[in-house]
């Protein structure tokens, strides 16, 4: 009996050292964020007998504050000392610092990507000329003026999940950071107290959404392929017309097989490209719908912007999603392969296009490169300036630093959070310095 209790012990030791000890033991597998789920995985294998095994992590301290950032890369070395191999695909510099040997590809996303620019030590990488090289000591100062709110958002007694009665006033006009250890109550807030309001909505998507769909660029682009060829617009539609008998306009022939997974296969009729044989006969610029809908937004972008492609509404918004970093996204790829960040600033991107009130960003840093960072946060600045308020639930320092009000939820997680211990500018976070995250922003901007 004695063994046992001891491998439990050390189990449910790990759960906390990684920061996942505010989660509950019954909690179904299918709510774990992929960063949770990830973290689940790690846990079992380092109790793991086995050596000489390699292991892959893609983004691990995806939802995690610096504090649990640290802990994490504890248990990383503890799998590598094992005999281990272990690959992380990462951008935060504080995992980044702690690898033996980094693999930088680029120089950019997408098709402008796919090189290996840089192999070799941390070091090595600091002084090379790469983008992540000349990045990886960014730091983002203290805002040196915050704006002054507009007015406020009041949520009194919230006790959704681990919420202790939390009354706080978000202040609205301005950009207001929502910050705490993973499991401190910081999305319990949001959507249990604020995202059922008006002008307040998630982006949701299914197998037939993709981002031509969802930001409305598909609009302008069948309306311009129609007035070229003098037919319908519908006919550019693979929710319409212009779909695939077949496959009704998805590529992809799904097959349901009872109790197993469903299968999917690639359309033989259409080639997985969703539209009938005569709707690709009709061009644009030399090129079909389909393969209009292939192109990465930075590659649509200089095609609409010049000769018979030329197509000033298209442009406009291809150019609000180069600026929120999805430069390398296809226009027609599925909203169900987008990560969390990447939908979030999928949101954002068409946000800035419409009337706004308030808006809620759930870590849309997410999988954004070191280089993409500031840009994101300017981006945010210009939602702010034409009057909307933006509600961010974030850790990166950088996001934080850049703030005109930090609500910090803790002081821990799961039990041990659920209160404001903290509300304020990131200036008064980093000289009160009394909260984990109060410490970790004075580090980053070497106050």
């Amino acid at each position: 009996m004695a063994p046992l209790l001891t491998g439990l012990r050390q189990l449910l030791d790990s759960f906390t050292e990684i920061g996942l000890g505010y989660l509950s033991l019954d909690r179904p597998a299918g709510t774990l964020s992929g960063g949770q789920a990830q973290r689940t995985k790690m846990i079992r294998h380092l109790g793991s007998a086995l050596t000489d095994v390699t292991y892959v992590f893609d983004e691990p301290t995806i939802g995690l504050h610096p504090h649990d950032i640290r802990r994490m890369n504890d248990l990383l070395l503890r799998l590598r000392d094992k005999g281990n191999t272990v690959l992380v695909v990462e951008h935060k510099p504080e995992t980044i610092a702690i690898a033996d040997h980094i693999v930088d590809l680029g120089p950019s996303a997408g098709t402008a990507g796919g090189t290996v620019c840089f192999e070799g030590t941390l070091d090595g990488l600091r002084h090379s000329a790469t983008t992540t090289g000349r990045h990886l000591d960014d730091r983002t100062t203290l805002k040196a003026s915050p704006r002054t709110p507009s007015g406020t958002l009041s949520i009194r007694g919230a006790a959704t999940h681990n919420l202790r009665d939390v009354d706080v006033d978000i202040p609205l006009g301005v950009l207001c950071v929502l910050t705490g250890v993973a499991g401190s109550g910081k999305s319990s807030l949001i959507h249990g107290s604020v995202a059922g309001r008006d002008g307040v909505s998630p982006i949701r998507g299914s197998r037939r959404s993709n981002p031509a769909t969802y930001t409305g660029l598909l609009d302008p682009i069948r309306k311009a392929f129609a007035k070229a060829n003098g037919v319908r617009p519908a006919l550019f539609s693979a929710n319409s017309e212009g779909a695939c008998p077949t496959c009704n306009g998805a590529g992809i022939i799904y097959t349901e097989l009872g109790v197993m997974a469903c299968v999917e296969s690639t359309c033989e009729e259409c080639q997985g490209k969703r539209f009938q044989a005569s709707v690709l006969a009709y061009p644009l610029a030399g090129r079909n719908i389909a393969e209009v809908l292939a192109m990465p937004v930075a590659e649509a972008q200089r095609f609409f912007s010049e000769g018979e492609g030329r197509n000033p509404a298209a442009h406009r918004i291809l150019g609000r999603l180069a600026d929120v970093g999805l430069g390398y996204l296809s226009l027609g790829q599925p909203l169900t392969t987008l990560c969390g960040g990447e939908r979030q600033r999928l949101k954002l991107a068409t946000q800035m296009g419409d009337k706004g009130e308030i808006y809620i960003l759930d870590e849309p840093t997410s999988g954004l490169h070191l280089a993409d960072v500031e840009q994101l946060l300017g981006l945010i600045d210009r939602l702010v300036d034409t009057g909307r308020s933006v509600i961010v639930i974030e850790h990166h320092q950088a996001v934080m630093a850049h703030a005109d009000w930090i609500i910090d939820l803790g002081p821990g997680a799961g039990h041990e959070g659920g209160r404001v211990v903290f509300e304020g500018t990131p200036a008064d976070l980093v000289a009160d310095r009394r909260t984990r995250t109060g410490e970790h922003l004075a580090a980053y901007v070497n106050a």
